[in-house]
């Protein structure tokens, strides 16, 4: 079948799967022979040495031997090999039923991007997920993805899902182990893609070993990974949040002690406020830098309003605000020390010179940071030629 014949592709990540390939391969293709849809059946093999790209192979599959080793990096090789218009992945172990695709393929052919299956829709078979993955993790871990991302989805780490090929290029997407999932839905909603999901069926796989997933390691490196990619939640959020409270107690307690009830709160409290001042601060520092990164490194789009602070927060523009910020500090240091020396460099009250001491050196530091911090996201925004002649071998394909 020529290249622009195959509508659909259906795609098979593979790892030993001798037990139940065949069968998937079968479904697949009896899929395309009642529905008519041209199509083909493609067998990402990631290091099989059970037979399961022979076996591949004899049932009329097309296989792609993957050396880059992980689940993602199987799945991201199938897909760029893929012929089809359209592609719908799938796992190899009989969890997922291939005959049943045309949802999938209606509403690709409508125009979405991306389309998730849900197995808590379509109906998941007893023994098929274990309860900790089905009450706990899934739920779980798809409401915060929806809360970080507001991503659509209500099963964020569904095995089978389709999506289109030019969404797939758009994507652009570079992760190698599970994590690829949960890169794929998240890049789809941070592009303002259309995604839709349908109900599928969670059967009980086929094999008689245990499953590649270990779910609680594989729902940690999930969980982590939708952190690192959203770096406001991480960074930006609970720094400016603690910040802002450092700021705002400093200030309250700077013209002298506050009561409240039968607490007195002095300049111990607003040692402590600035350095939440302090911390906050470089929490926002760190979500720019990793937006930053991320942005560079093409695993985050950047945000409209990450071009318009990259526009004024210049290296020269934080050198000024930092020297700003130094000199104040410096000042409010030399006002203290000409108080002390009104006293004749004897003892001073510890309550009043704080409230000038904490906030001197306050702007100290900071003005600090935001220049050294200037000067590394300037190196972070340095633009730079792609590195060739290095990294993972290509792929191969068999027929």
């Amino acid at each position: 079948m020529k290249v622009d014949e195959v509508e659909l592709s259906i795609v098979m990540p593979c790892l030993n799967e001798a037990e139940t390939l065949a069968a998937c391969v079968e479904e697949a293709r009896s899929f395309f022979r009642r529905s008519g849809v041209r199509g083909e059946v493609v067998v990402s093999d990631n290091g099989s040495t059970d037979g399961s790209p022979a076996i591949a192979l004899q049932h009329g599959a097309r296989v792609i031997e993957v050396g880059v080793r992980g689940y993602g990096a199987a799945l991201y090789y199938g897909i760029v090999g893929a012929r089809g218009r359209y592609i719908i992945v799938g796992d190899s172990d009989r969890s997922y039923d291939f005959s049943n695709l045309l949802p999938f393929l209606r509403e690709l052919r409508a125009g979405a991007a991306l389309v998730m299956g849900n197995r808590f829709d379509g109906g998941i078979e007893r023994g098929a997920m274990p309860w900790k993955n089905r009450v706990v993790g899934n739920p779980v871990l798809s409401g915060i993805g929806r809360l970080l991302f507001g991503c659509p989805a209500r099963d964020f780490h569904c095995g089978i899902r389709g999506i289109s090929a030019t969404a797939f290029r758009l994507m652009d997407l570079r992760t190698t182990g599970m994590e690829f999932a949960s890169e794929m839905l998240i890049k789809a909603t941070l592009l303002n893609m259309k995604i839709a999901e349908v109900p599928t069926t969670l059967r009980k796989d086929g094999r008689s070993r245990p499953p590649h997933l270990r779910p609680w390691r594989d729902g940690w490196r999930h969980l982590r990974f939708m952190l690192l990619y959203s770096p406001n939640w991480l960074f930006f959020y609970p720094g400016t949040t603690l910040a802002l409270i450092g700021l705002g107690v400093g200030l309250w307690l700077l013209p002298g002690p506050r009561s409240v009830g039968n607490i007195e709160l002095d300049v111990h409290t607003m040692l402590y406020a600035a350095l939440a001042v302090l911390l906050g601060t470089q929490a926002i520092g760190f979500a720019v830098f990793s937006k930053t990164f991320a942005t560079m490194e093409g695993l985050l789009p950047e945000s409209r309003r990450q071009r318009v602070f990259h526009r004024w927060a210049t290296l020269e523009i934080g050198i000024a605000a930092g020297a700003l910020l130094i000199m104040g500090g410096l000042a409010g240091s030399v006002a203290a020390v000409l108080r002390w020396s009104h006293e004749a460099f004897g003892p001073l009250s510890p309550a009043q010179t704080l409230r000038e001491v904490i906030p001197s050196v306050l702007a100290l530091v900071l003005g600090v940071q935001i220049i050294l911090s200037s000067f590394f996201l300037s190196v972070l925004r340095l633009r730079r030629r792609p590195l060739t002649g290095a990294g993972a071998q290509p792929p191969s394909s068999a027929q």
